[in-house]
Formats: C-alpha cells, sequence, structure tokens
C-alpha cells in the first residue's frame, strides 16, 4: 500500500504506545523508531535517534508532581548548546536507557491537579492527553478535550460528536432531530456522558480521571478556528472560552 519503498518510519514529540508500535512494526513491515525533537538554527525542528548530538545537549529534571526523578534518570528533557534554538524544557519526559539513548515517556505540557489533592500521594497532576485517548474510543466521540483546575474537585470535557454517526447513534438510543439540535440536548448530553464513562472504566481510568460534566460543541477542532495548534495538538488555552 505505500510503495514498497518504505525503509524506516520516525515517531516522536510524544510516546507512542508499545500496542500501537508493535501493530505499525508488524504491518508496515519496516523498522520504526522512537525518536525526540530538537530545535536546529535556521527555524526548523529535526528529529533525532540515538544518543543526543553534541550541538544539542540534553539533561533530565525532577517533575515531583508526576513522580519523575532525574536520580532515576527519568524527568523532564531539558535542552542546551550553543547551536540550538530552545534553551530550556520542552514539555517532554525523557528516561535515560542504559546505552545512552533517550527513551521519550511521557508529556508535562498540559498537567493540572484537582482541588481535593494537596499533594502528589493524594492526587497526581494528570496529563489530560492520555484521557482525551481513552474517550476518543467512544463510539459518538469525534474529538475531546479534558480540562481541570485546582479550584474544582472534577474534570470537565468539551465534545465535538461525530458528524457522520452522531444522529444515527442517538436515533437508536431514542433522540431525534438535526445535528446541532442534538448537541443542545441535555438528554442527549447524559448518554454521551454515560457511553464515555463506561469507556473510561473499561479503560482503567480511576473515578477522579473521568470526566464529570460535559459540553456537546458543534463546531470541529482546527487549526483555522485556532483551536489546533500547528501540530494538531489542542489549543488549552483556546478550548476553555467555550465554557
Amino acid at each position: 500500500m505505500l510503495g514498497g519503498y518504505l525503509r524506516f518510519v520516525l515517531t516522536a514529540s510524544a510516546p507512542i504506545s508499545p500496542t500501537v508500535l508493535s501493530f505499525l512494526r508488524a504491518t508496515m513491515g519496516c523498522l520504526i523508531f522512537e525518536g525526540y525533537t530538537f530545535s536546529l538554527p535556521g527555524d526548523w525542528i529535526a528529529g533525532h535517534v540515538g544518543s543526543p548530538l553534541p550541538c544539542a545537549m540534553v539533561k533530565l529534571v525532577d517533575i515531583p508532581d508526576m513522580n519523575y526523578y532525574a536520580k532515576n534518570g527519568e524527568g523532564e528533557k531539558g535542552q542546551l548548546g550553543r547551536w540550538t534554538l530552545m534553551d530550556g524544557y520542552t514539555g517532554d519526559v525523557g528516561q535515560w536507557l542504559p546505552n545512552g539513548t533517550l527513551h521519550i515517556i511521557d508529556r508535562n505540557k498540559h498537567i493540572f491537579k484537582l482541588s481535593q489533592g494537596e499533594g502528589p500521594s493524594l492526587i497526581p497532576s494528570k496529563a489530560p492527553e492520555k484521557i482525551e485517548n481513552v474517550y476518543m474510543h467512544c463510539v459518538p466521540v469525534l474529538q475531546v478535550f479534558v480540562h481541570g483546575g485546582s479550584l474544582q474537585s472534577y474534570l470537565i470535557g468539551i465534545i465535538v460528536p461525530d458528524v457522520e454517526g452522531f444522529v444515527s447513534w442517538a436515533k437508536r438510543r431514542g433522540f431525534v432531530g438535526s445535528y446541532d439540535k442534538l448537541c443542545q440536548n441535555p438528554d442527549v448530553k447524559s448518554a454521551v456522558l454515560e457511553d464515555m464513562r463506561a469507556v473510561g472504566k473499561e479503560a482503567g481510568l480511576k473515578s477522579f480521571e473521568q470526566v464529570k460534566g460535559i459540553h456537546l460543541h458543534p463546531e470541529t477542532f482546527t487549526i483555522a478556528n485556532g483551536l489546533l495548534t500547528p501540530t494538531l495538538k489542542s489549543q488549552q488555552k483556546s478550548k476553555v472560552f467555550i465554557f
């Protein structure tokens, strides 16, 4: 399907699920490397596999809230060096491997702690991307944004229903109406939330990791409307205004 010329694939920026990695290696029939990214002069981002380059020195620093400590060879990836554009910490959580290479295992860009947590021993900071990935397996959900704050005791979510299947999904549950009308129906919202919580429970989400309230938003998150970054990641600051 890929033409027979594919020799290897590089994935970077965020950790990839081992299950997905194994599946892709088997089905695509090529080597797939996990790398990490860094900036170089000329305003471009490079992906790298293996030991850090002389021009892109790397160190790890503690993230106590996520229980990552540099003394254990884990922590937030920092980039140093006179040939790099970034001189600071990137949000990627790395782990040093015995052969001297760096393995990206988590992200620290979007974390939050709920009001009942006074420390990581009670309720850890959660990366919402992990929770969002679970809810993406829910049938009526096309896109999802999870948000939490230190003054609140539970998580909320903004859900963009799947345009193709949302109306038929709702009809099977006794709800009739247009896509926009269904998004405004509080009973439909409750049904979507019920499905999401069932999927979350099956995936092993703890109670405090599950969203307790959602808003059905009919407009797809895109780069054009400012709800996605140019790299198709959640634009955290932009989405909260919907509430």
